[in-house]
């Protein structure tokens, strides 16, 4: 019995070392090599600040930008620490709604969302991308489709004064095919694109 217990707690011991301490440390010095960039979060800089990163979205809102998908990911509200308020792209509480196709809940915010949509884009042309109405399981989803970005063009072009030509340009420059030509979707990173389009076409000063 005492035997077996000795056998039992080196095997503990062991394999905590093993699994807990030596695989870890093995698998974060081979990202930090291979990988540095992935490994400290993809994170975008300018001007010595970080200002995001590409595997998080943001909430973008103006007119002039390209707005990514609806988050359902919530924060405590300030003034009821027991209940949650919306919190767009809230990375400390990644969500999704939980919501079934069928619920009510969904139908009435999938509805909302088209609303909003077609009030904000009045020239946009073709049904509206199903990305530009659902929420992503985490929350954080930093890309959009790239219809999901052509059906924004007209209000950025019209906000910020180019030829939607121009900004069309632009979005193809910044869709990504499928990794490795067969995982996912074609896709936009919108943070990335809004930073350039901000560096090509930046908005008059006083607007």
């Amino acid at each position: 019995m005492l035997h077996q217990l000795k056998q039992s707690i080196l095997a503990v011991l062991v394999l905590t070392v093993i699994c807990g301490l030596a695989y870890p440390l093995a698998m974060t010095g081979l990202a930090q090599a291979l990988f540095p960039r992935q490994a400290h979060g993809s994170l975008i800089e300018r001007d010595g600040k970080v200002i995001g990163s590409t595997l998080i979205g943001q909430n973008f809102t103006k007119p002039e930008d390209f707005h990514g998908r609806p988050s359902a990911t919530t924060d405590a509200d300030p003034n009821d620490a027991t209940k949650q308020v919306p919190s767009p792209y809230n990375a400390a509480n990644s969500n999704a709604s939980n919501a079934a196709p069928s619920a009510k809940s969904l139908l009435s915010d999938v509805s909302a969302r088209i609303d909003a949509l077609k009030a904000e884009n009045p020239e946009a042309k073709g049904p509206i991308p199903v990305d530009l109405v659902t929420a992503s399981g985490s929350g954080l989803d930093p890309d959009i489709s790239p219809a999901a970005a052509a059906y924004q063009i007209p209000r950025v072009a019209a906000a910020r004064g180019v030829p939607r030509a121009d900004i069309s340009r632009l979005v193809d420059d910044f869709t990504q095919g499928r990794t490795f030509g067969i995982l996912g979707e074609p896709r936009v990173n919108v943070l990335s694109l809004n930073l350039a389009l901000s560096a090509r076409y930046p908005m008059p000063a006083g607007k």
